[in-house]
């Protein structure tokens, strides 16, 4: 048996491996064609309050005490959250000091990996972690898309995280959870302390199906900690350390207006589309990326909003400056937040109760009785690559690397309208190509492309077709489109030289495998 094991062709058409590190797979049957059949949500194993102190007090000295005591050893599978971002400080203190107590083979767990991460190599290198399953930007994608990590990597959504850990797909050892404030029992909130986050709902899932969970916080607080977004009775151990993550370091490049006149014209048209179709209308609801170009449409849109008279309902975050502007104004009764973008968010998710904080299960979960992301109007998000035949991808560039994770991405196709507003080409690279490097999002979940070239709507959803007829938007064939940044440039990109060794795969927010990451020689 090779790395690659046997591969088959799935309704995508895209081939990809039927084993994953050592588990058998389901290949992708269509957006909506598996079910889970005659299975029970994972459990972690049954504790008695004998073993716990009748004080409440779950505090040890230190992480390297708390892994102890959770028996940690060689292959377990160790998971962080990213609600810090680029500034999280614990996930890396935490692999380090199973290192230093001579663990091997770990595998690395996270909702989401950034820059600050890049270390996790060395300890790859070192044998400590195995491989990742999560994201993998920058140079941790690099390392995995040369081939370097000895274990396949595995990208999920939010929402495919959670069901991959509510269904066993992935059986968590050791939960580690920064806390920007906490009680002595393991009650913890994000939303309050000198590290304040937000919302803490991506470590929510780690807290419920672990098999043993570790808080570690900067902000110990007497019990009870109040509000509490994580319950103590979930956590084995309380940390106290000096410091648990940079909240200043929340806010990336990718969580900042745009001033690009022409992305900023894509975000105008971007808001256009939505009063001229209709979907604004009172009591719509709609969520936007915290890329430059969504942030700018939602500005273009809150005007609208104001001169229409319209307020929405509610409006899906990740949370912005942005959104908590439309909700002081009065243009929407609430937002329902997943993961904080910036500093302004953290302090309205402190001190208004319409800024919800939510979880991957309320949001995004496919195996749960319904969930709000497919309740939403309208959802602007960003993408490297779009084909003419309107699949997409955000993982890989058209050089075939590795360099971006899924996030909420997946999930939020099954809203109303799905609309990719992007620049037609980056970097004198054409965004619009004939065939993706990567399938993240299948075309019959991407309803609009727009770019400052024109609008292609894709040819399923005649419906928005008829209702934007009379409309002076720029609606164009994506085929056209394509066409023109191809002249403009000199031609289509070249396609990328891959090998034919997988080293990362793409689950689909089900959990079957829609696609493969090739190795990139070099």
């Amino acid at each position: 048996m090779t790395r690659k094991g046997k591969l088959v062709a799935n309704a995508a058409g895209r081939r990809v491996p039927m084993v994953v590190n050592g588990k058998d797979q389901a290949p992708y049957q269509g957006v909506d064609g598996f079910a889970p059949a005659d299975a029970a949500k994972h459990g972690p194993p049954l504790r008695s309050c004998r073993d716990y102190p009748k004080t409440g007090d779950k505090r040890v000295a230190d992480l390297r005490t708390a892994l102890e005591r959770c028996g940690v050893r060689d292959g377990m599978v160790i998971s962080s959250h990213h609600h810090f971002r680029n500034g999280d400080k614990v996930a890396l203190a935490t692999l380090n000091a199973a290192a230093e107590m001579g663990a091997k083979d770990l595998m690395w767990f996270p909702s989401a990996s950034f820059p600050c991460h890049e270390p996790v190599i060395d300890l790859m290198d070192r044998g400590v972690v195995h491989h990742i399953e999560g994201s993998m930007n920058g140079p941790l994608g690099e390392y995995c898309s040369r081939g370097k990590m000895r274990g396949l990597g595995v990208l999920r959504s939010h929402g495919g995280r959670w069901q991959a850990i509510q269904d066993g797909e992935v059986r968590v050892d050791i939960a580690v959870i920064a806390a920007p404030t906490a009680d002595p029992f393991g009650n913890c909130d994000g939303s309050h302390g000198p590290s304040a986050c937000g919302s803490l709902g991506f470590a929510l899932a780690d807290s419920i199906y672990a098999d043993h969970v570790i808080v570690v916080t900067d902000n110990l607080v007497p019990f009870p900690c109040v509000p509490w977004q994580i319950q103590g009775n979930n956590v084995d151990f309380v940390v106290e350390v000096d410091s648990v993550g940079d909240p200043s370091k929340i806010v990336s490049g990718t969580t900042e207006i745009t001033r690009s006149p022409d992305r900023l014209l894509i975000a105008e048209y971007v808001a256009r589309l939505l009063r001229d179709s209709g979907i604004m209308r009172p009591g719509f609801s709609f969520q936007a990326g915290a890329g430059g170009i969504a942030l700018a449409f939602v500005q273009y849109l809150k005007e609208m909003m104001q001169q229409a008279g319209v307020r929405a309902r509610f409006v899906r975050g990740g949370s912005t400056t942005y959104l908590v502007d439309l909700l002081r104004a009065g243009l929407t009764d609430y937002i329902l937040d997943g993961q904080t973008f910036d500093l302004a968010g953290v302090r309205s998710i402190a001190s208004d109760p319409r800024h919800v904080p939510t979880s991957p299960f309320t949001s995004y979960n496919y195996h749960g009785k319904g969930n709000f992301a497919s309740m939403v109007d309208a959802v602007v998000l960003g993408a490297t690559e779009v084909d003419i035949g309107f699949n997409a991808n955000v993982v890989t560039h058209s050089d075939g690397l590795l360099l971006h994770g899924i996030g909420g991405w997946q999930n939020c196709l099954t809203a109303g309208c799905t609309i990719l507003a992007l620049p037609s080409f980056r970097d004198r690279i054409p965004v619009i190509v004939d065939e993706v490097t990567t399938i993240t999002g299948p075309s019959d979940l991407i309803d609009v492309v727009v770019t400052e070239r024109g609008i292609a709507i894709n040819p399923r959803r005649q419906d928005l077709l008829d209702r934007l007829r009379g409309s002076d938007l720029p609606f164009r064939p994506i085929e056209a489109i394509k066409d023109d940044v191809e002249r403009i440039l000199g031609g289509p990109p070249e396609k990328p030289t891959l090998s034919d060794e997988p080293v990362a795969v793409v689950k689909w927010v089900d959990g079957t495998v829609l696609d493969t990451v090739w190795r990139v020689p070099g």
